[in-house]
């Protein structure tokens, strides 16, 4: 599988950063992390150790909806 274009790739880790906060509240930074990792890897994009754990952080103290593409900017 190839690695998608960059608008591709902000609209994949959207998806995942909203399931991840959906149902993922309340539950420990590293919970968390997994998740987007395991969505990363079903659709088949790659998020470094740094993007996870911004990501990570942003759903935790944000309690609500998350702009993954401002976190990652």
């Amino acid at each position: 599988m190839t690695e998608p274009n960059a608008n591709e790739k902000n609209e994949a880790v959207q998806i995942i950063v909203d399931r991840v906060s959906s149902w993922q509240d309340g539950a420990t930074e590293g919970t968390v992390a997994e998740e987007l990792r395991k969505g990363a890897d079903e659709v088949g994009i790659s998020l470094s150790a740094d993007e996870i754990a911004k990501l990570a952080d942003a759903i935790e103290s944000r309690h609500g909806a998350v702009d993954a593409a401002s976190v990652l900017s």
